[in-house]
C-alpha cells in the first residue's frame, strides 16, 4: 500500500506547490479516521488543497458553501412531501459523500453549523426522528477565515473539539510562488487530477494506522500533555478525553505514513500544535500555540 500513499502524496502536490507538511496533515486527518480544518487568509489555497484531495480519491465528493442564510436542512437533508406516491420522501444533503468540504465554515451562522456536530461524531444524520447513516469512509474538510474577518461566527468549542487537527497553509515563498504561476501558464488545474485510490484502499490503510504500536511510555506522555492544558493558569478550557484519542490517532497516522509500524515522541511533537491548539482557550488574549509550545518544552521527553 505504500505506493497509493505516494501516489496521494504527489497528486497533491501537483497543485499544492511546496506545503508538504500541509499535505502530510491532511493525510493523517484522512488515515487517521478524523477531520480537518483550515485555517488562514483568503487566496492561499485551501480550497484547493480540498478539492485536491477529494479530485484524488475515487469516492463521492460533495462541497457546501457556506453563507450567512445557510439552513441545517440544507445541510441534512429534508423530507418533502410527494404528492403523486401521497407520502414525505427523504431528499439527501450534500453530507451524504465520502468527502464532504465545508468552504468558509464560519460564515454559516452558529444554528446552521450545529448540523454538522452528530456526522463528524457517529456518522450518522437524524431528520424527524430517522437515523441514516453517511457513506464510509466520511471524511470532512473545511475551510474557514480568520475570526476577525467581517461576516464570520467562531465555531463553537463542541465543533472545534471534533476536527482532529488544524492547519494552516501560510504564504508561499517567493520560488514557490513563481513554480505556482508557472504551472498555471501550463494549463495545469485541479479539473486535470485523476483518482489514484479507491476508498476500499482508503479504508484499509485506515486499519493499518491503527496497528501501529504505541508504547505505554508514549501513551502516558500524551496524557501528561493533556491533562497539562487542564490544568495550566493560562487556559480556561483544557483538552478533552476526545484530545487524547485524536492526537494517538494522529500520532500513528503519522508514523505509518513515515514508513514505520511504531511511534516515536518526535511524532507527537509535531502533531501537538496542530491537535491540541484549537481545542483549548487561553486566559488573557494569549495565543494558543504559544501556551502549548510552552507546555511542551516544559514536560521531559520519554
Amino acid at each position: 500500500m505504500r505506493e497509493k500513499i505516494d501516489a496521494l502524496t504527489q497528486n497533491l502536490a501537483r497543485t499544492i506547490v511546496g506545503k508538504t507538511d500541509a499535505i502530510r496533515l491532511v493525510l493523517v486527518a484522512l488515515l487517521g479516521g478524523g477531520h480537518a480544518l483550515l485555517e488562514d487568509v483568503p487566496g492561499v489555497g485551501k480550497t484547493l488543497l480540498a478539492k485536491s484531495l477529494a479530485r484524488s480519491l475515487d469516492g463521492k465528493f460533495q462541497r457546501l458553501q457556506c453563507t450567512p442564510d445557510l439552513l441545517p436542512t440544507d445541510i441534512t437533508g429534508t423530507n418533502i412531501w410527494n404528492p403523486k406516491s401521497g407520502e414525505f420522501s427523504f431528499m439527501a444533503g450534500p453530507v451524504f459523500a465520502n468527502v464532504l468540504l465545508a468552504d468558509e465554515i464560519n460564515r454559516a451562522t452558529p444554528r446552521t453549523q450545529s448540523a454538522l456536530l452528530e456526522v463528524m461524531e457517529e456518522h450518522q444524520v437524524t431528520v424527524d426522528g430517522v437515523s441514516r447513516t453517511v457513506p464510509q469512509p466520511f471524511f470532512v474538510i473545511a475551510t474557514q477565515n480568520p475570526i476577525e474577518y467581517q461576516g464570520t461566527f467562531p465555531l463553537p468549542e463542541a465543533q472545534m473539539d471534533r476536527f482532529m487537527l488544524s492547519l494552516s497553509l501560510g504564504y508561499p515563498s517567493a520560488t514557490e510562488e513563481l513554480e505556482m504561476l508557472q504551472n498555471l501558464q501550463h494549463g495545469l488545474n485541479v479539473g486535470d487530477l485523476q483518482p489514484c485510490i479507491t476508498l476500499a484502499e482508503v479504508a484499509q490503510l485506515r486499519k493499518l494506522c491503527f496497528q501501529v504500536r504505541v508504547e505505554t511510555s508514549l501513551q502516558q506522555y500524551i496524557l501528561e500533555l493533556v491533562r497539562a492544558t487542564r490544568q495550566d493558569e493560562e487556559i480556561t478550557l483544557g483538552v478533552s478525553p476526545r484530545g487524547s484519542v485524536a492526537l494517538q490517532r494522529a500520532t500513528q497516522a503519522l508514523a505509518f505514513l513515515l514508513g514505520r509500524d511504531y511511534a516515536i515522541p518526535d511524532d507527537v511533537k509535531f502533531l501537538v500544535p496542530h491537535v491540541l491548539c484549537h481545542r483549548i482557550i487561553p486566559r488573557g488574549g494569549r495565543g494558543a500555540r504559544t501556551v502549548i509550545e510552552r507546555l511542551l518544552r516544559s514536560l521531559p521527553i520519554p
